[in-house]
């Protein structure tokens, strides 16, 4: 009695409810209150709650009542769903459904934009958070009953456009009705991404560090706003503020930008869902350690078409293994009890969705985590609890089936939306698929049907011979057309649960004849069913840190190492210490000296070899995403260390060339660049391993040709400076305005913390180190003359080819030298380079080092050393410090590393010749006591390389002759990284 009670009260409820108050002069005013039963199915509730032979009861687009034994009021209508599957409708958290694609905004001009283009909103275009998917919103019949035909009742849409993206809206898949009850929430979400917004031409920032640097900036000015510290209005800061309890979801993409994302987030107490890029299982550690929740696509790539060998031999390694691995990443993320729903973002077509979730179901991904993943997380998430469940009060939205929805034979009857039907396959229609025998007119054919629903499909045989047809199958009707010396039309219907069909043949004489058909039950002996099962195994092949051909499938552990007898170059007053034992401990050099012994310790023989301090490379532009923010004149908000690449193969290569530490600079496009990352190179490592713990600070600066932009084109004439004279200023006129925010900020009055001042404070309060990119003596000039005036010294001149010049006025500012070593006359400001330069700097008293600002010469800066030997006659150990203690002083980390001292970071270098010889290979890389580098490990790389793309090749082709499909391998395009590279 309690339960009928209940029943009622909740009728009553949704009755009351759902009362319309509009008039009506069009119609009768009666709409259709039934009260649908749909009994005998499976239902999922939830996708742990699973009612077998339950009933579902609806009314008024809501659930009313699910369970086993359900009280059925008067006039129920009763549907019978006897052996079928009923599961709630998909949610898609990630789309742009609805929402027209922004169109690039056109120009005449194709100069830049520096300034903002709008008034009244936050001074950089690209953050838009006022922006509501709801006002551009145009529901799209066509788009929705592709989602529909995949199961899902709900998307989560947006305006795909912009660093900040403003509110998305939370859409119910229902054709049927209007906007103002599809739309079930109007405020969603708030959307992020790292992509500028194509409306506006504004040139800031023009890459991904600076736009980890303008999301900083705006989350200070939206609290400085918030305040109420400023008097001018600015609608974005106030939509920004006004949004901030909402979902925050980031467009991030790869693993490495999920890291990057949770980052921002991390500084500004903001737990951003993430769409992520379905490459997670690579650094799952990292990825768990978020806490994030995910967004993940499923675009799997198809095999590579690998039956030409001498284009197959040009695909990388990880390409491959891309191929193999991406469907794990479901199961992985799911078996690290990582939080994640799932999207048919970037997906060609949504009709490739079940074809791959069916594949990473195959790769170990449960089918109650992908239910979960489709329904009860993204509802969690969007903090709805009336979608993704069939809970009594949830909206009735759900799809009925044939059977498993991850089943690749199942087929989608219906999926209802709010209570409104849609008929996506007539679940009338009986399941014909299989072989027949069809006796027509005592000749026997061979008929084969596939495919689900209306989309069923069918061919002919006549013994081996195909015969030319025509079928459809339609209302429980079939209709076949024979090709066979004239033409037979056949019609007829199934009987006996399919496995017999019947009906009248007419040839083209009009006669008319029976015709029958019986299926081919298919009996495979328990032998070959085993024999399939081992074929069908799933091989994932393993992955590595990073995940490339010469990555570590573990990582490098530090050891206690004991080298014997070597030669030791120490770049210390010690000199050379021939037959010399060194012993490695906790990663530090923890004593120097002849017959050392140390019990456990790994010994190796260097008779005959040469030991020395890794090699320091000043400035370098490897292991980075991004090189340069070139949108304004000054970018020093933005630092390197936001975009260090773990993953770049020219970690690996310098290692191979005894380079144990760089400092990755940002370029040249601006006089005041971003901030610098000091990394050790650790291959294997995530980025933020790589970072030197405590790394002394430092900055790019730049002068010459790149920052007045006179090798720019054109149409860069309208940035300051434009001269020399004008760089200058610049200079003059920042440190002015770092010098009065400093003043402000000391006093303890309210200020605007602004990250691009805060860093130039940190120069003239000399707790940062200038870099500078330089050519031309009078400019060395003029940089050190700015700096003296604000009581700082410039820390280093590199590239400072015109520095045997000015090596006297050098030498009493107090800064360092680090240059190439025979680089001249590449463009006008070099003409008057010499390759005596870095000897004549260093005979005049001054810190110099030999750098590389090249991914090539990094791997050899040991030859380049060599060279001032050569030009300005340096001896062996002068030079071999140009590359190992004095580009150690130049970073402030001459008492961490750079040359062979008991205390210091034991990185170092076993050679097999002199270091300072075209011979020299580096047979050992030690960073703090790990070896990373052997080059015997590096032989056996190689052939483990090749065993495991012949591998993959084989399990390509396979695929192919198997009839999947497969795709042309692109030719990659790796990006070279230099100064002047935008």
């Amino acid at each position: 009695m309690r339960k009928l009670l209940l029943f009622f009260s909740l009728f009553v409820a949704f009755s009351l409810h759902s009362q319309e108050y509009f008039p009506t002069n069009t119609g009768v005013k009666t709409t259709n209150n039934k009260i649908l039963a749909f009994k005998n199915a499976t239902i999922y509730v939830t996708p742990q709650k699973i009612i077998k032979k339950g009933t579902l009861l609806i009314k008024d687009g809501k659930v009313l009542a699910v369970g086993k034994s359900v009280s059925l009021p008067k006039g129920v209508e009763i549907i019978d769903v006897k052996g079928k599957n009923i599961y709630p409708s998909f949610i898609d958290m990630y789309s742009n459904f609805g929402i027209a694609k922004p169109k690039k905004v056109s120009s005449s001009s194709r100069r830049p934009q520096y300034d903002a283009g709008r008034k009244g909103f936050y001074w950089n275009d690209h953050v838009r958070p006022e922006t509501e998917a709801s006002n551009s919103f145009h529901f799209d019949s066509k788009k929705a009953l592709d989602y529909l035909k995949a199961g899902f009742g709900t998307v989560n849409s947006h305006v795909q456009d912009g660093i900040v993206r403003g509110k998305g809206m939370l859409v119910a898949l229902n054709s049927n009705s209007s906007d103002a009850y599809r739309i079930l929430d109007n405020s969603s979400a708030q959307y992020l991404s790292f992509k500028k917004s194509v409306l506006s031409r504004q040139s800031y920032p023009t890459s991904k560090m600076g736009a980890m640097a303008l999301l900083r900036q705006m989350y200070l000015d939206a609290k400085w706003y918030e305040e109420g510290n400023t008097k001018n209005k600015d609608k974005s800061l106030e939509a920004l503020n006004a949004n901030k309890n909402l979902l925050q979801i980031f467009e991030g993409g790869s693993w490495l930008d999920i890291l990057r994302a949770d980052k921002i987030g991390d500084e500004n107490n903001i737990q951003y869902t993430i769409l992520g890029g379905g490459d997670e299982y690579e650094r799952i550690n990292e990825i768990k350690n978020t806490n994030a929740s995910l967004i993940i696509p499923i675009n799997f790539q198809n095999a590579y078409d690998v039956s030409n060998p001498l284009i197959a031999k040009q695909i990388a390694l990880s390409d491959m293994r891309k191929w193999n691995q991406d469907p794990s990443n479901l199961s992985v993320l799911a078996k690290n009890g990582i939080n994640f729903a799932l999207t048919t973002h970037k997906l060609k077509s949504i009709n490739s969705f079940h074809k791959n979730l069916q594949k990473a179901i195959k790769y170990g991904f449960s089918k109650e985590q992908a239910l979960a993943s489709l329904t009860t997380i993204p509802a969690n998430l969007l903090g709805k609890t009336n979608i993704g469940n069939l809970n009594t009060g949830s909206y009735a939205n759900f799809i009925i089936t044939s059977g498993d929805v991850f089943n690749s034979k199942t087929t989608i009857y219906e999926n209802w939306v709010q209570g409104d039907k849609i008929v996506i396959n007539n679940m009338n229609i009986k399941d014909i698929t299989g072989d027949y025998m069809v006796s027509l007119n005592d000749e026997n054919y061979t008929l084969s049907i596939s495919g689900k629903g209306a989309k069923q499909s069918a061919s002919v045989k006549k013994g081996d011979k195909k015969v030319k047809s025509k079928f459809s199958y339609k209302d429980g009707w079939i209709h076949l057309t024979l090709m066979d010396n004239g033409f037979t039309r056949l019609v007829g219907q199934t009987i006996n649960a399919s496995n017999l069909m019947q009906g009248t043949a007419y040839d083209e004489a009009g006669n008319e004849s029976q015709w029958s058909a019986s299926k081919k039950v298919k009996k495979d002996s328990k032998k070959k069913k085993a024999s399939n099962k081992k074929n069908d195994a799933i091989t994932v092949l393993p992955v590595s840190f990073p995940n490339v051909g010469y990555g570590n499938f573990t990582l490098p552990k530090q050891e206690t190492i004991l080298i014997k007898n070597a030669t030791v170059w120490t770049s210390e007053e010690d000199g050379i210490l021939e037959n010399t034992d060194v012993l490695i401990k906790n990663g530090k050099i923890v004593e120097i000296g002849k017959n050392l012994k140390s019990r456990r310790a790994k010994v190796i023989d260097g008779t005959g070899k040469y030991l020395t301090a890794g090699i320091i490379d000043e400035h370098s532009h490897i292991a980075t995403s991004a090189v340069n923010e070139a949108g304004h004149n000054s970018t020093a908000e933005v630092s390197i260390e936001d975009v260090v690449n773990p993953n770049d193969m020219n970690i690996y290569r310098n290692l191979a060339g005894g380079v144990t530490s760089i400092q990755i600079l940002h370029g040249s496009a601006n006089p005041i660049g971003g901030r610098s990352a000091i990394i050790k190179l650790k291959w294997g490592e995530n980025a933020e391993g790589l970072i030197y713990n405590n790394s002394p600070k430092f900055i790019k600066f730049a002068l010459g040709e790149n920052v007045k932009q006179s090798n720019w084109g054109a149409n860069n004439n309208i940035r300051f400076p434009q001269t020399r004279m004008g760089t200058e200023q610049v200079f003059i006129d920042y440190f002015q305005r770092a010098k009065e925010y400093d003043a402000l900020k000391k006093s303890g009055k309210p200020y605007r913390k602004d990250v691009e001042m805060e860093t130039l404070a940190e120069i003239i309060n000399k707790e940062r180190f200038i870099s500078c990119h330089s050519y031309v003596q009078s400019e060395i000039n003029m940089l050190m003359k700015v700096a003296e005036k604000f009581n700082f010294n410039i820390n280093t001149f590199t590239h400072i080819l015109e520095g045997y010049k000015v090596a006297d006025k050098m030498k009493e500012h107090g800064v360092g030298g680090s240059t190439f070593s025979d680089w001249w006359a590449y463009k006008y400001e070099v003409l008057d380079a010499i390759p005596y330069n870095a000897a004549i700097m260093h005979n005049q008293g001054i810190t110099v080092a030999i750098n590389s600002d090249d991914r090539e010469m990094s791997r050899r800066l040991n030859q380049e050393a060599a060279k001032t030997i050569k030009y300005g006659g340096l001896s062996e150990l002068e030079a071999w410090k140009m590359v190992t203690i004095n580009p150690a002083k130049l970073l402030h980390l001459d008492n961490r590393t750079g040359s062979i001292k008991v205390g210091k970071d034991a990185d170092v270098v076993l050679w097999s010749h002199n270091p300072l010889s075209i011979y020299a290979k580096a047979e050992k890389t030690i960073i703090d006591g790990t070896i990373y580098f052997d080059i015997e490990k590096d032989l056996e790389k190689r052939a483990a390389i090749k065993t495991e793309k012949s591998k993959l090749i084989k399990m390509m082709l396979a695929e192919k002759m198997n009839g999947g499909k497969t795709v042309m391998p692109k030719k990659k395009r790796n990006q070279h990284f230099h100064c002047d590279t935008e």
